[in-house]
């Protein structure tokens, strides 16, 4: 799928949250620069969530320490969120990991009264502080 297809179904999905849609796109675009394979493994989350993952089988406990999809939306958190499919990796469908994304980005921007560099913060977990500069300053690509 091309990126401009993959910008128009961000917007989309931001719209439906109430998200800024330029702020979903600039944390696309820094979490995987568009490219709906995106995985990656965290180990500092399994060991955080350990507890909350650890008595699920092999498969379904890695797959939660894995981030996923456009948004890199954690399987951990995609579970918390809804998600039941029955695999985590379907978060790499652009529809799906998008939809969860924005799930998880609107309950940070909630919870942190629409701050957005708070949201960001804790969207990214928190551990890296740069983490919403470093998103903020790709929205002005997106307005």
């Amino acid at each position: 799928m091309d990126v401009p297809t993959l910008i128009k179904m961000a917007r989309a999905t931001a719209q439906g949250h109430k998200l800024p849609e330029s702020l979903v796109c600039a944390v696309v675009d820094h979490e995987s620069v568009w490219d709906t394979y995106a995985i990656r493994y965290e180990p500092a989350f399994e060991k955080r969530y350990d507890p909350v993952i650890a008595e699920k089988e092999p498969t379904e406990h890695y797959s939660r320490a894995f981030s996923y999809g456009l948004m890199q939306i954690m399987g951990e958190t995609a579970r918390e969120l809804g998600f039941a499919g029955k695999f985590l990796s379907e978060l790499c469908d652009p529809i799906v990991g998008l939809e969860y994304g924005c799930r998880k980005l609107e309950r940070c921007m909630v919870n942190h009264n629409n701050d957005v560099t708070a949201a960001l913060l804790s969207y990214n977990g928190g551990a890296d502080a740069s983490y919403p500069g470093l998103v903020t300053k790709l929205i002005s690509k997106y307005s």
